[in-house]
């Protein structure tokens, strides 16, 4: 009694989260795909040099491959979670693995820039997205207390693919060509098909018996003891059966849930994000041909993307476990806010840097300031919705996302080759970011701790018995519905029927007994108008 029903058009409640055992296992696996989601667009652009000379293209062009990676990483979140929803994550993990791979497979035998925007970009990006959205989810699945220390342990998939797949597209370029290294990183994705298999979902059938054999014992509990009890027992079954027969053409599942546009919190997220994603790939993205316009080598230049990830590394494992101490995690949101702050301000203060020295020293702030935002992002969504709704929000801010992602980095890419200055896209891009810093701190402070000093309602004792025999005439009711629709004489839902109305007699005799009530005739069960009406009209007023 009073529990929701699942095929009443609510989902079933959650199987609590381990916290380990098989939770290690996808996370590893959330790992990588988080490497090579993150990584591999910035990875590409060590080939981008090539790439203007064999299709006589510019900085600009280029460009638009990572940004329709990431843009396709974004912009198909909803049709992810659509996915997620319908086939669950497994499934769709491995049909992402497999067009990852054969994206870059692809774009390995293309002849102009058209057809590695369709490969690698569109093919390649989607088949990332179809991963990496999926293993998010199962990760908040499997973590609750740890799961801040689990997001930032899986972030630090980013750094640690970003170190490693930067010098070795240079060293496959170097000795096989764009073209050979496009042929072998789409065999290194692969391996996010292994990575899909380990997506194990948590068995939802325990908690589903451990329910029906609640509702048993609760009706052993109402009914008399004797031979009526399995009467009782088998008549409240059927009564529940009717019900969902009733119940269950009106409600459908939901594939995506657009109720979360009702948070505010949701909504200062949404914004917040898409303003930092205008500016916050821009540097990674342009630094390592920043770098050879200003005569580094093309070794040293790709391993500024090394130092950025070396440092990361450690800065989003750190995050996740200062983020996930009791006083700091409470206010999640604001040291979001400052790590998205200290990255704008990185990019702004180094936007003068001209020489290989003042560039590694960039790279170091930056990879500290990037790693909290990588640690945190996920993580303060997941705090805002909850774990129920997180597959059908992350879907749609990603889809938001997705035209930042796309207006960013060409921009900045634009702007390269019409003022042929580095400096001004560095400060452009950290003003972004910094905006987006001011408009989450303040905006969370002035309208969702307002919201929360607001003082609860005054507790009314009269309104709380109230709720106790509005729920007592409910069973009544359905009691009295159940026994007009069935044809059998069956006497237990008469015995269903009697068992409510005294529960509801004893409901209004405490009333009366503590000063609180109505006065109610002999043998009525409610005043419907009466008492009731009163009680619900004195609690409305509050």
């Amino acid at each position: 009694m009073g529990r929701p029903d699942p095929e009443e058009g609510q989902l079933p409640a959650p199987v609590k989260p381990p916290d380990g055992g098989w939770g290690w296992i996808v996370l590893l696996g959330c790992f990588v795909i988080t490497g090579f989601s993150y990584a591999f667009p910035k990875a590409v652009s060590v080939y981008f040099k090539e790439l203007m000379k064999d299709f006589h293209v510019g900085y600009s062009d280029t460009a638009w491959i990572s940004s329709i990676m990431l843009a396709m990483l974004y912009g198909t979140g909803p049709v992810c979670s659509i996915m997620v929803n319908q086939f669950g994550c497994r499934p769709v993990m491995l049909i992402g693995g497999l067009l990852a791979s054969a994206g870059m497979i692809l774009a390995s035998f293309t002849t102009n820039i058209i057809e590695l925007y369709l490969t690698a970009g569109v093919l390649t990006g989607l088949g990332m997205a179809l991963n990496f959205q999926p293993s998010l989810i199962m990760l908040g699945t499997y973590f609750d207390k740890r799961r801040p220390l689990a997001n930032g342990l899986a972030a630090a998939g980013s750094p640690v693919f970003l170190s490693s797949l930067s010098p070795l597209g240079q060293v496959l370029l170097e000795k096989f060509g764009w073209r050979g290294g496009f042929l072998i990183m789409g065999g290194l994705l692969l391996n996010c098909c292994t990575c899909g298999a380990v997506m194990r979902p948590l068995d939802m059938g325990m908690k589903r018996k451990m329910g029906k054999a609640q509702d048993k014992y609760e009706a052993k509990e109402m009914l008399p003891i004797g031979g009526k009890s399995e009467e009782g027992i088998s008549t409240t079954d059927g009564t529940k059966k009717g019900k969902k027969a009733k119940k269950k053409p009106k409600k459908g599942k939901k594939l995506l849930d657009f109720s979360i546009f009702s948070n505010r919190g949701f909504i200062i997220y949404t914004i917040s994000k898409f303003i930092l994603v205008l500016g916050l790939f821009v540097p990674p993205i342009l630094l390592v041909n920043y770098a050879k316009d200003t005569g580094v080598p093309d070794t040293e230049a790709a391993f500024l993307l090394s130092i950025i990830g070396f440092i990361d590394i450690f800065a989003r494992p750190a995050c996740g476990m200062v983020a996930g101490l009791k006083w700091v995690r409470p206010h999640v949101a604001y040291l979001f806010s400052f790590s998205m702050l200290f990255n704008g301000l990185t990019d702004i203060c180094s936007a003068r840097a001209s020489n290989y020295t003042g560039l590694v020293i960039f790279c170091v702030f930056f990879g500290i300031s990037y790693g909290m935002v990588g640690a945190l992002q996920f993580e303060v969504l997941m705090a805002i919705v909850g774990s129920q709704k997180f597959s059908s929000a992350i879907g749609l801010v990603l889809l938001i996302e997705a035209f930042a992602v796309l207006i960013g980095p060409p921009s900045a890419g634009r702007l390269v080759d019409a003022l042929k200055n580095y400096e001004v896209i560095f400060y452009l891009a950290g003003s972004e970011v910094v905006l987006s810093a001011l408009f989450l701190g303040v905006a969370s402070y002035c309208c969702l701790n307002r919201g929360k000093k607001e003082p609860p309602p005054e507790n009314n004792p009269t309104a709380g018995a109230g709720s106790d025999t509005e729920e007592a005439e409910s069973d009544v009711q359905e009691a009295e519905e159940h026994s007009s629709d069935n044809h059998q004489p069956a006497h237990s839902t008469d015995n269903a029927v009697v068992m409510a109305s005294e529960e509801a007699n004893h409901v209004a005799e405490e009333q009366r007994g503590e000063g609180g009530g109505c006065p109610a005739g002999d043998g009525e069960v409610l005043a419907r108008d009466g008492c009731n009406a009163d009680q619900m009209v004195e609690r409305d007023s509050f």
